[in-house]
């Protein structure tokens, strides 16, 4: 698979939905993780991320406007020891609850499908990455219809052992724009990562469609150590 510029993959679409990607420093010393949102009405527009124990959760920015709290409140990043947990959706507290009673990745996913908001069906997108004494491997999942009909729930899980440095995976939950919305087809893309954490960020950050872009969440893991360092850009602050 050829590699593709980040920037360029996030800016050529203006609605790529909510997108995870996972990777590896060029100079193999951390671990690389972004998840943004975006949002086309007032509803998913009036979110922001917020610190919650040792991950995030969304909230509404504007409370008193808020309409439905399903499929757009949630926890999009959680820590089950030396594992990392990273959805878009409620997903993340089913991945940790099962995890932490002996389940895999995919045993936890193999009890939800793509979200109920037809005629979108948008697909559960998820990563899980596991640091441990240096040693550093990452899976993706994403659980969609099988090509709109929700009567049927296609699982695709992508294992990443011993990451390349500068190498990443950019997988979202949208093709781009439509109605409705076409979700994502293909394995997840290859795409390349930079050792500064903010240029990162930066990059993810200002090569999203401007007016569609909600939140932003950025974190890098010291293989050796298991320290973080993470980031937060919240349109609406």
């Amino acid at each position: 698979m050829k590699m593709q510029s980040l920037a360029k993959e996030l800016s050529s679409t203006s609605y790529p939905g909510r997108g995870i990607v996972i990777g590896k420093t060029p100079d193999g010393k951390h671990a690389a993780i972004a998840y943004f949102i975006m949002g086309r009405s007032e509803n998913s527009r009036n979110r922001i991320f917020v610190e919650e124990g040792e991950g995030i959760r969304t909230e509404a920015y504007d409370p008193s406007k808020l309409e439905d709290p399903s499929l757009i409140i949630y926890a999009p990043v959680r820590v089950l020891g030396n594992k990392t947990i990273v959805t878009n959706g409620d997903q993340t507290d089913t991945i940790y609850e099962l995890m932490n009673k002996q389940f895999t990745f995919e045993q936890a996913l193999r009890t939800r499908e793509f979200e109920p908001d037809a005629p979108n069906y948008t697909p559960r997108i998820s990563g899980i990455l596991h640091i441990e004494a240096g040693n550093y491997n990452y899976a993706m999942s994403i659980l969609k219809s099988n090509n709109g009909n929700p009567d049927a729930c296609n699982r695709y899980t992508f294992a990443y052992e011993k990451p390349v440095a500068g190498e990443g995976h950019f997988i979202h939950t949208y093709m781009g724009d439509g109605n409705p919305l076409p979700s994502f087809e293909g394995e997840p893309t290859l795409i390349d990562i930079p050792n500064d954490m903010n240029e990162f960020a930066d990059i993810v950050w200002n090569n999203l469609n401007e007016d569609n872009k909600v939140s932003l969440f950025v974190r890098y893991i010291d293989i050796e150590t298991g320290k973080y360092e993470t980031r937060i850009i919240n349109k609406n602050i």
